[in-house]
């Protein structure tokens, strides 16, 4: 045993009876570990790599210099709004989980919450991509199946899908009324017209599971009945079956996912106010739902979607492009301290 590369005192005592009577186990073990030791150094390497590009790409100086153009209770506001929206965002998820897992703890949900939209954030897509950390948290550390936590994120996706409807309709009723289409051309809402159709899908989705009918599942059974439609079926059912024995908690959640939302709204609302930009309320509504939509386009960030779109919405209301800049830098600085704690959260969680 003497050319062994870790010496039996350094072992516990189970594995140093199983090495006395098999001496490969060691190895083998050694060798699992240093699988585990690269997976998570390259999760790890993956995490501080999105860092990286993201706070290359950004204006640092110029979020710093419009930063100090606010006074500190107005941080210290939208600070408080950005709280706000995201407990309520984990207490959306965390009513969908706690319905039929009552175990499951609120707090460390919110880290959880937090790391996914920075993951989400610095990946290609449209704000999606983190969804499988919510997974594999529900999964290893509270023990549901892969099926029933996948089927409680989707429930937590379809309900945020829902209240962004409700901005949707919101947003393009504002920006119908702030005229923006009649100066800018009609072409524009054929453009929108498709997300109009997206965004119809969660309420009716919602409804067609309440009355036991799975839209998603009747398509893929048409396309292909391999193991992964197979999954896809099990976790809608198990959705399905949370909106008809739930029916309370899935009220609860719509709620909180509405509130969520007008957080969403009024934290725009309190950026254009404290950098004195005079709009009218439709104005303001306009301009928040032309900025939410470049965050759609499949961009890290929707970098340079919403800096344009901020210029193009704020410029028909006659508000110059140094103001308009002024407001994505606000939003930008945000964005880089919620993803990037969000991204220490991941890579912590990782570690352990």
């Amino acid at each position: 045993m003497s050319d062994l590369p870790v010496p039996l005192a350094s072992l516990p005592v189970e594995e140093e009876s199983l090495v006395a009577s098999n001496p490969l186990s060691l190895w083998e073990t050694i060798q699992a570990r240093s699988k585990y030791l690269v997976s998570r150094l390259l999760w790890l390497f993956a995490l501080i790599t999105l860092l990286y590009f993201a706070l290359r790409n950004a204006p640092l100086a110029d979020i710093w210099n419009t930063l100090k153009q606010l006074q500190l209770w107005q941080i210290g506001i939208l600070l408080a709004i950005n709280s706000l929206i995201y407990a309520l965002i984990t207490l959306r998820w965390w009513i969908i989980v706690r319905a039929e897992a009552k175990a499951v703890p609120y707090f460390p949900m919110l880290a959880v919450r937090i790391a996914v939209f920075g993951v989400s954030y610095f990946t290609l897509g449209p704000q999606v991509g983190g969804e499988p950390l919510q997974v594999l948290y529900l999964q290893r550390k509270y023990g549901l199946t892969y099926t029933r936590a996948a089927a409680s994120v989707f429930m937590d996706k379809l309900l945020e899908f829902l209240a962004n409807f409700f901005l949707m309709a919101v947003g393009l009723t504002a920006i119908f009324h702030a005229g923006i289409f009649s100066r800018n051309g009609s072409n524009s809402f054929v453009s929108l017209s498709g997300l109009v159709i997206l965004f119809l899908w969660p309420p009716l989705q919602v409804i067609l599971m309440m009355r036991g009918i799975y839209p998603v599942s009747a398509i893929l059974r048409k396309i292909s009945n391999n193991k992964f439609a197979r999954f896809i079926f099990a976790f809608e059912r198990m959705a399905g079956t949370f909106c008809q024995r739930h029916f309370y908690a899935l009220l609860a959640a719509m709620g909180v996912s509405l509130l969520a939302a007008v957080g969403m709204l009024s934290e725009y609302f309190f950026i254009i106010s404290f950098l004195h930009i005079d709009l009218t309320f439709s104005q303001t509504i306009a301009a928040w739902t032309a900025g939410w939509l470049a965050f759609l386009v499949p961009l890290p960030g929707g970098l340079g979607a919403l800096e344009a779109s901020q210029v193009f919405a704020l410029g028909a209301f006659s508000i110059s492009a140094a103001s308009a800049i002024s407001v994505t830098f606000l939003i930008r600085g945000r964005d880089l301290l919620i993803g990037g704690l969000g991204l220490l959260f991941a890579g912590h969680s990782v570690r352990k």
